[in-house]
């Protein structure tokens, strides 16, 4: 009998598999990474090599001009924390996601309910209209919009006929609205996504749940507060995140839109790297990089942030099923 079981132990074990190690594997399928060969040059000459170099630019005085800058420490960073015009375009950066994220997430959550209602009409064509402003480039959506909010645009032309206003104003032309001009802009660009994110979420609540609280009675808020919601908080806490991030990267709409101006107002972390380093008459590309290298921490924290609340997220939904 232990013959028996030894040998069948043997066998199972014959039967698996034999593990092939990395460099074997690419040893053996070496043409097939010769097509994604084109795709490593171009990241690594794009994206990779200018993330690193841009950490030890920040530690150079180097205007771009010369072959090599001159090392100077963290000089760099001290200029940083003693510029106003950067804190000014951090602290617009910080107001912006203040700001955006929530109006996003929440508009979203509310057009994601009410398309996932089954007596909505026209939700495929509903779902199409709000999704296309997503695949729209963002430079392009602030061209347009710089002249619908102009002074005689339609949008403060519309205002005045309704009474809002008392006459005609250029929202992104004044130090009072242009930020807030662009947040309403990238909250309209970016809505779509993030109500298929809340329509995704909503599926996976069982239909069963929603029927069981209609027969013991429950309102439509009471079904919302005290079942929909309390699910949706692991997705709330993903979506979030993903929000965040996507507002601190606002350069197309902002840039094309506002400039940064006027006097500064809406002037984001991202313009004020771009105008430091390509846009001063004299180029600063180490100063430029040192205000890079921190907003890049700033960003990095904030995906850390995202991954622990994935793993949060997803421990929770596993409790909750």
């Amino acid at each position: 009998m232990a013959a028996l079981e030894t040998s069948r132990e043997l066998s199972a074990g014959s039967a698996r598999p034999a593990k092939v190690g990395v460099w074997r594997r690419l040893r053996k399928d070496w043409w097939i990474y010769l097509f994604l060969l084109p795709t490593l040059v171009g990241y690594g000459a794009y994206t990779v090599y200018p993330l690193v170099a841009s950490w030890w630019f920040a530690f150079l005085d180097w205007p771009g001009f010369a072959d090599s800058g001159t090392f100077i420490g963290i000089e760099n960073f001290q200029r940083l924390a003693a510029d106003g015009l950067f804190w000014n375009a951090f602290g617009n950066s910080f107001l912006f996601l203040i700001l955006a994220v929530p109006l996003r997430v929440g508009l979203a959550l509310l057009l994601a309910i009410l398309l996932n209602r089954k007596r909505t009409p026209f939700k495929g064509l509903l779902r199409t209209l709000f999704f296309l402003p997503v695949v729209t480039t963002g430079a392009i959506i602030g061209v347009v919009f710089t002249l619908l909010l102009d002074a005689g645009g339609p949008i403060s032309v519309a205002m005045v006929g309704i009474g809002l206003l008392d006459s005609p104003a250029n929202f992104v032309a004044s130090t009072d609205t242009s930020l807030l001009a662009g947040v309403a802009v990238w909250v309209w660009k970016w809505l779509g996504i993030t109500m298929i994110y809340w329509l995704a979420a909503l599926q996976t609540i069982p239909q069963e749940v929603h029927e069981a609280a209609m027969i013991d009675g429950a309102k439509p808020w009471q079904e919302f507060t005290r079942i929909t919601m309390p699910l949706l908080i692991p997705f709330l806490v993903i979506i979030t995140l993903i929000d965040t991030v996507g507002a601190l990267n606002v350069f197309d709409l902002m840039y094309t839109m506002t400039g940064g101006g006027p006097s500064f107002s809406s002037e984001v972390i991202e313009i004020f790297i771009f105008r430091t380093a390509f846009g001063a008459t004299v180029p600063q590309l180490g100063y430029a990089s040192a205000a890079a290298v921190l907003f890049g921490v700033l960003t990095m924290g904030i995906a850390i942030a995202q991954a622990v609340g994935l793993r949060w997220a997803r421990r929770a939904t596993g409790a909750m099923t």
